[in-house]
């Protein structure tokens, strides 16, 4: 486990990212939780700044930050501002948050590449954040879709072929 890596994005509501997330190839591991806001040890019901975010645990012999980010564009809106589908504010804004240099470089590569697509109808108003201390959400939100497997999602595959 020590050769793998950590990604960290926010996309919406944690619950459906997630639950696409955790089948897909090179995907070790899948937490929701809450990053880039104000406060220490925030909670559901608590977390001024905060994004609901997920934490991805990768194997980068099986996957890659960019082939996380051609999956990441591919099922959220990346073009609205702290809305996905009913969830409105930014707790449930588009944001990579990166961890070095290459990891911005990425994510800004991905950027131009989606706008350049032209498959959304608007450019692309992801944030690019700097990795603060990602903070795990409460154990009923965890696998949540799993555990209901017909509870509230927004995400969905929107385009089925890469981007890359």
């Amino acid at each position: 486990m020590s050769s793998y890596k950590k990604a960290y994005i926010a996309g919406g509501c944690f619950w459906g990212m997630e639950d696409l997330f955790r089948t897909r190839p090179g995907i070790k591991d899948t937490e929701v939780g809450y990053i880039g806001g104000e406060n220490d040890n925030p909670t559901y019901k608590y977390h001024p700044g905060h994004a609901e975010g997920i934490e991805l645990t990768y194997n980068p012999n099986e996957t890659s930050f960019k082939a996380i980010l051609d999956y990441f564009f591919r099922i959220h809106n990346p073009t609205t501002i702290d809305r996905q589908g009913n969830d409105k504010g930014s707790s449930y804004r588009s944001a990579i948050f990166f961890q070095n240099e290459e990891e911005k470089k990425e994510a800004e590569e991905m950027i131009s590449i989606v706008n350049a697509s032209g498959k959304w109808e608007d450019d692309v108003v992801t944030t690019l954040e700097p990795y603060s201390t990602f903070w795990q959400a409460e154990p009923e939100h965890q696998d949540y879709l799993v555990r209901i497997p017909n509870g509230y999602t927004c995400h969905f595959e929107r385009f089925q072929e890469s981007f890359i």
